[in-house]
Order: structure tokens, then C-alpha cells, then sequence
């Protein structure tokens, strides 16, 4: 049985990774990707809730004291 030739294998596969690295760098390169998104000023309005007009007081039924 003939033994595999391995020795072009080196040349191949680092050929093969520099030409895959070449085609990803040029499909990117021809990408266009929007500018930079700058901050949008938005006008937050504050709404009035009916818990925020009155002041209540928070009782603790289990703390009140025992008379």
C-alpha cells in the first residue's frame, strides 16, 4: 500500500488561509457602513402621576405599637 504524500500539504493549506484572508479583505473593504451614529436629543416630557401630586405616609401595621 503507497504511503500518502504529505509534504505539499504546508504549502497548500497556509496558500489556501492567505488567499481566504485576501477575499474577506476585499469583500469588506467593498462593504459601505453607515458613519458613526451621533446621540440623539430626544425631549423627554415628564408626566405627572397621581401618586407624585400628593405626599402619603407608609405605614407599618406589624411595627405599630401595642397599647
Amino acid at each position: 500500500m503507497p504511503q500518502l504524500d504529505t509534504s505539499t500539504w504546508f504549502i497548500t493549506i497556509i496558500s489556501t488561509m492567505i488567499t481566504l484572508f485576501i477575499l474577506f479583505q476585499l469583500k469588506l473593504s467593498s462593504q459601505t457602513f453607515p458613519a458613526s451614529p451621533s446621540p440623539k436629543i430626544v425631549a423627554t416630557e415628564k408626566t405627572k402621576n397621581p401618586w407624585e401630586l400628593k405626599w402619603t405616609k407608609i405605614y407599618l401595621p406589624l411595627l405599630s405599637h401595642q397599647q
